[in-house]
């Protein structure tokens, strides 16, 4: 997701991207230990009051639920982009999902050679998150559509979550004029509104759609 001042979604902290270990991953795939060291380095890094390992956490146990009621056809591919979504994370930039995609690549082939893994289904995975909010549902399939609304789940979360969320983005654009920020956040979620559908899958869309509109207009609202 491009967590820029007009644009992001996560959700609330749970243990600060503390690590731990591994996350379990589908289709016997395993993770090795340098892999894992090297994505707990990139989420670690200085600043991040959103965007660390809680925030990868969350999206997978949002991947899990799909993997659980839906069905995912490239699993693997899937917990992988998700893995490496945000790895590369500098707020402002455009290139972070491009750069995050680039070092995804990197570890499959250092790291993961003969797993048979679609490299190339990874990386537009994780391009696609730089264009949150400007996709609608014909522009993906139904694959990318799930992905996508993963990382978007938080705007449909309780009201609680949705507002530590948005103060995890603020202090991660604390360098910002407040000003220039609030003005970046108000367009985005004007955005939002005006689309057909938040969510691109109706999996998500009947689950937190009504919930992800009430918490961006009562956000418009108290910034009026």
């Amino acid at each position: 997701m491009r967590p820029d001042a007009a644009s992001g979604a996560g959700e609330a902290r749970a243990d600060g991207g503390a690590g731990g270990a591994p996350p379990e991953a589908p289709g016997g795939l395993v993770l090795p230990e340098p892999l894992w060291s090297a994505v707990r380095a990139a989420y670690g890094e200085p600043g991040r009051a959103y965007h660390d390992l809680d925030h990868v956490r969350e999206v997978l146990r949002r991947v899990d639920e799909v993997a659980r009621d839906v069905g995912w056809r490239r699993p693997r591919e899937v917990f992988l982009a998700a893995l490496f979504h945000d790895a590369v994370y500098v707020p402002g930039r455009r290139d972070n999902e491009a750069r995050s995609a680039a070092l995804a690549r990197e570890a499959v082939a250092r790291w993961l050679p003969g797993e048979g893994l679609d490299e190339g289904l990874i990386e537009r995975l994780i391009l696609l998150t730089a264009r949150h909010g400007t996709l609608g549902p014909a522009d993906v399939d139904d694959e990318e559509a799930l992905f996508l609304d993963c990382d978007m789940a938080i705007l449909g979360s309780d009201p609680a979550a949705f507002d530590a969320y948005d103060r995890a983005i603020a202090a991660e654009y604390s360098a910002v004029p407040p000003e220039l920020y609030a003005a970046g956040r108000r367009h985005f979620f004007e955005r939002l509104l005006a689309l057909e559908h938040i969510f691109l899958s109706p999996y998500f869309r009947e689950r937190l759609e009504a919930l992800a509109r009430d918490n961006l207009r009562r956000k418009l609202e108290a910034a009026s």
